[in-house]
């Protein structure tokens, strides 16, 4: 005789299956809640990497052995003379001002809702650079040249703002209003090198293009001490720059000073990038990259984007360095060429997918 399936042995049947993917899904929530502290312990190791790269890469005949040997105590006169007075000087400035540079990119893309700002695009840097570069020719010292960097950074924020507004931010017209002030400032520059001596030329050129040779063992631990500075300072914005992703109105409606907040981002912006420019030149795309990137790996809010900035955009600027002293050697390349290279790419698909919201 046949006898139909009885309802508790299909419910039976159907049961494994339904808890199966009851636990698949919970584990899929379990890793996503995870993934910002996973990429957040692995920047660090990647930043260390990094590091020991940059000290082994270069054409002055000491390999990873003998950099491994220094680092230990023990090596040879020339090879601590290389590692430790031109190597680690130029990969704590790279690690520094890539991690500047890209707090400079997350500061300025919050607070202007759009994935296009970076201090190079928008022509922060080129202002920077010009009125870097008249403190020079008028011999003056490292101080005074900072100075003028940070005023050129913060006029050029001005101009922006003055060109770009019209009730209102919009990507394209910031987008147009950088390009017109990058050439307008590379104008300037053009005409200072015109009318420069010929005999700090060269220097004035490469250091325009990007140049970390002129790391001081004396100060270049003052480059990551500005970074973990900046961190400390732009950190207790998280929160407010989270709420001002969602609209001005939005903002002030959960009691955030928009005002205020917006004027000590962009002060702080500013001195960031003028601090870069002074200490390596004008190295275009890493604040435009390191935030997207990271976004990408999961972090979004900006609890974790920034902690995240300043280890990635560092590894990020080291690897770059890695390359420019690595591809011609010995010839050296302008470590700016190398983030351009780079960079362009994820510029232009920024743009194009702007283009299509």
């Amino acid at each position: 005789m046949f006898y139909p399936p009885s309802p508790v042995n299909h419910l039976t049947l159907r049961r494994p299956f339904a808890v199966q993917t009851l636990r698949i899904a919970r584990c899929g929530k379990i890793i996503a809640l995870m993934r910002p502290a996973l990429v957040l312990g692995f920047l660090p190791i990647l930043t260390v990497i990094a590091l020991f790269l940059a000290l082994a890469a270069g054409s002055g005949g000491v390999d990873f052995n003998a950099m491994l040997a220094v680092l230990s105590g023990h090596g040879d006169s020339m090879s601590r003379d290389i590692v430790l007075d031109l190597r680690l000087p130029r990969a704590l400035n790279a690690f520094g001002c890539g991690a500047l540079l890209a707090l400079a990119g997350a500061l300025l893309q919050a607070l202007l809702r759009n994935p296009l700002a970076d201090p190079f695009v928008l022509g922060i840097s080129s202002g920077a650079g010009a009125l870097s570069l008249i403190a020079m020719l008028m011999g003056a010292g490292v101080l005074a040249t900072a100075v003028a960097g940070f005023a050129g950074a913060l006029a050029s924020t001005g101009i922006l703002f003055l060109l770009a507004w019209r009730g209102g931010l919009m990507p394209i017209r910031l987008l147009l209003a950088g390009v017109i002030l990058s050439a307008a400032w590379g104008a300037l520059i053009t005409l200072l090198l015109a009318l420069a001596p010929d005999a700090p030329l060269r220097g004035m050129v490469f250091w325009l293009m990007g140049d970390l040779a002129q790391a001081d063992p004396t100060r270049a631990w003052l480059a990551p001490l500005a970074a973990f500075m900046t961190l400390g300072l732009a950190f207790p914005m998280a929160r407010p720059l989270d709420a001002l992703g969602q609209g001005e109105l939005s903002a002030a409606a959960l009691g955030v000073a928009v005002g205020r907040l917006r004027a000590l981002a962009l002060l702080l912006a500013a001195f960031v990038t003028a601090l870069v420019v002074v200490g390596a030149g004008s190295i275009g795309f890493v604040g435009l990259v390191t935030p997207h990137l990271l976004r990408l790996a999961g972090l979004r809010r900006h609890r974790v984007l920034l902690p995240g900035c300043v280890f990635a955009g560092g590894s990020l600027l080291l690897l770059a360095d890695v390359l420019s002293r690595s591809v011609v050697a010995p010839l050296q390349l302008p470590v700016g060429a190398v983030t351009a290279a780079l960079g362009a790419p994820m510029f232009l698909w920024l743009l194009s997918r702007s283009a299509k919201r």
